[in-house]
C-alpha cells in the first residue's frame, strides 16, 4: 500500500513508542505504577510513550494541535489539524501481563478524523487507514465481517469497572445482547477492539463512558474496512457522548436496537 507523507510520520510515531511500550512489558513487575483513579492506572511507561508520540509527530508538524490522554492539551497555530493520541490504549492489561495494547493515533482535520494508526507491539499488528483510501493490517487490506444476523455474530464489549457509573444500565444491556447472539467478548482495549471490527475479527462492539483518544483512530478504521460507526443514539456525536456502537450496516442497526430496549420490570 502507498502511505502519504503524515501517515508515514504517524506509523513511525507509533512504531517508536511501541519499541518503548515493548520493553517496559517485558520488565512489567519492574514498572513504576501511580494510581490516577479507582482502576485507573498510568504507568511511567504510559507516559514516557506518550512523549515519543508527541515528540515525534509535533518534530514533523509543529503547528498542529495535540490532545492526548497523559498531558494537557496543545492548541497548535494551524486551528485545522489536531493530533488525538493515546499512548497507551489497554494500560490494565499493559500492567497484568496481558498482551492486548496498543497505541492508538488520529489525525483529525477541521473536525473530521482523516488518518489513524493502531499499533500492537506485542502482537506486532499495525493497523492503518487514511479516508478515502482503505483500512490495512500490517499492508492487507481488511474489511468488516459479512454476517447480516446477531445470532451468527460474535460482539466486542467495554464493561464499567470500579470508579465507573451505569453498572446496572450495562448489565441490562448485556443481558439482552446475550440473549441474542453466538458470543460477547471483553478484551479491555477499545481501540483494538475497534480494529478487530474493522478486520472482520468481531462483527460488532458497543461500549460507553468513553474518551476521544480511545475511539477516534478506531473510527476511521471502520469505516474505511466498510463498516458503520454512530453512538448509540444513533448519531455521529461520539466524542460529546462518549459512547460508541459499531459493525456493519445491518449488525450496527440491530445493536442498537438490542440496546436501547428497556429495562424488564420485576
Amino acid at each position: 500500500m502507498a502511505r502519504s507523507a503524515l501517515l508515514n510520520v504517524m506509523v513511525q510515531a507509533a512504531l517508536k513508542a511501541g519499541k518503548s511500550l515493548a520493553r517496559d512489558f517485558g520488565e512489567v513487575q519492574n514498572l513504576q505504577v501511580s494510581v490516577k483513579g479507582p482502576s485507573d492506572f498510568v504507568s511511567q511507561a504510559d507516559i514516557k510513550a506518550e512523549k515519543l508520540v508527541r515528540d515525534e509527530l509535533l518534530k514533523s508538524r509543529p503547528t498542529y494541535g495535540f490532545l492526548g490522554e497523559e498531558s494537557e492539551e496543545i492548541k497548535g497555530t494551524d486551528g485545522a489539524h489536531r493530533w488525538i493520541v493515546d499512548p497507551l490504549d489497554g494500560t490494565t492489561n499493559f500492567l497484568h501481563g496481558i498482551p492486548q495494547f496498543a497505541v492508538s493515533i488520529a489525525l483529525e482535520r477541521n473536525g473530521e478524523i482523516v488518518a489513524g494508526v493502531i499499533f500492537n507491539p506485542a502482537t506486532d499488528e499495525l493497523y492503518t487507514a487514511e479516508k478515502g483510501g482503505g483500512a490495512f493490517l500490517n499492508d492487507r487490506r481488511i474489511r468488516v465481517a459479512a454476517r447480516k444476523v446477531l445470532s451468527d455474530c460474535v460482539i466486542g464489549c467495554g464493561i464499567p469497572h470500579l470508579g465507573r457509573a451505569a453498572h446496572g444500565k450495562f448489565l441490562v444491556e448485556l443481558r439482552h445482547v446475550m440473549g441474542e447472539v453466538a458470543g460477547v467478548r471483553r478484551m479491555g482495549a477499545a481501540a483494538l477492539d475497534l480494529a478487530y471490527v474493522a478486520a472482520g475479527r468481531l462483527d460488532g462492539f458497543w461500549e460507553a463512558e468513553l474518551n476521544p483518544w480511545d475511539i477516534a483512530a478506531g473510527l476511521l478504521l471502520i469505516r474505511e474496512a466498510g463498516g458503520f460507526v454512530s453512538d448509540m443514539h444513533d448519531g455521529q456525536d461520539m466524542f460529546h457522548t462518549g459512547t460508541v456502537v459499531a459493525g456493519n450496516e445491518y449488525i450496527r442497526k440491530a445493536l442498537i436496537e438490542v440496546i436501547a430496549r428497556p429495562i424488564p420490570k420485576a
